[in-house]
């Protein structure tokens, strides 16, 4: 029978984690309730509940232009806050994409970082705006760029007496934009099947100053292109450029074939997808206001304001 602890705030969340083996954390539960469901998994000896820490609920400003997301964040959340906006829309786009509104509700940014599958759609966002994860224990705290948490499917750095307690995002110059596009064959309670990041720096001339680009479910973790990053860099913002790199970025993906894609296709439609979210970044870097999800740009029905990046 599985043990059911809840944590009363970070601290006893973490003297639990310290003082007890074989034990898993659930927040919003989306994903163990469902795998336990389909039979995919047991449930753990032990679960511990961080639902109810409500310092890992916010999101801050640290001054400087640096925003702070707490690990318990919904997806909800990410999708209505203003400070999502603008160069760190791909974040947006992504929380956008997720599930169904209930799934939104509940799921959190932690959660789907700890799971580390490479089609989560959350992280490519997260590498290419130099994401800082802060892991803390019952006796030490660590902080790494989020492209060393994942080590490979479904397995993090994470240690069994840490948490992922928060989700830093730096200051962006100007004229800078990211996008996050996705393949999906449904619009809604979707997987990714291929998907793809970009954030973009741009000069007075519609030239690419910096860029960075990363890819879901196309290798065993989340991954950059830096191949087509260098293509990108010092080129202009056009369709011949969106084709040309995003074919570049096929040389980096390592796909499997399941049941939902076999890898040929999946790296074939790498490049549209990269083209795409190339496009949708350079759009918003100039000050277009564009809608998100991104993907679903120039065919999803009229919006409303609060869904519109720029």
């Amino acid at each position: 029978m599985t043990q059911y602890y809840t944590a009363e705030n970070l601290d006893n969340a973490l003297e639990i984690l310290h003082r007890t083996a074989q034990v898993e954390v659930i927040a919003g539960g989306t994903d163990l309730v469902v795998s336990k469901r389909q039979g995919k998994r047991e449930l753990p000896a032990n679960l511990l509940g961080i639902d109810g820490i409500s310092e890992l609920k916010k999101i801050e400003d640290l001054g400087e232009g640096t925003l702070r997301v707490g690990a318990l964040v919904t997806h909800a959340m990410l999708m209505s806050d203003s400070r999502l906006r603008g160069p760190r829309c791909a974040l947006a786009d992504s929380a956008a994409l997720i599930g169904s509104p209930s799934t939104r509700s509940l799921g959190t940014l932690g959660g789907n970082l700890a799971n580390g599958s490479p089609a989560m759609d959350t992280g490519a966002p997260l590498v290419v705006l130099g994401a800082l994860v802060t892991l803390r224990s019952l006796v030490k705290e660590r902080v790494l760029p989020i492209e060393e948490l994942f080590v490979g499917p479904g397995k993090t750095v994470i240690g069994a007496d840490e948490l992922l307690i928060s989700v830093d995002l730096p200051k962006f110059p100007d004229r800078t934009g990211s996008a996050y596009v996705r393949l999906e064959y449904r619009q809604a309670m979707e997987i990714a099947i291929v998907g793809a990041a970009t954030y973009i720096e741009l000069d007075e001339h519609d030239r690419v100053k910096h860029s960075k680009i990363a890819l879901t479910a196309v290798a065993p973790t989340v991954i950059r292109a830096t191949k087509a990053e260098m293509e990108l860099n010092g080129a202009l913002t056009t369709v011949d450029t969106f084709s040309r790199v995003g074919e570049i970025a096929r040389l980096a993906a390592n796909p499997i074939s399941d049941v939902r894609a076999p890898s040929q296709y999946r790296e074939e439609v790498l490049a549209v997808i990269v083209a795409r979210s190339i496009d949708a970044a350079s759009r918003r870097a100039r000050g277009e206001s564009i809608p998100f999800p991104a993907n679903r740009i120039g065919w999803h029905p009229p919006i409303g304001e609060d869904f519109i990046c720029a």
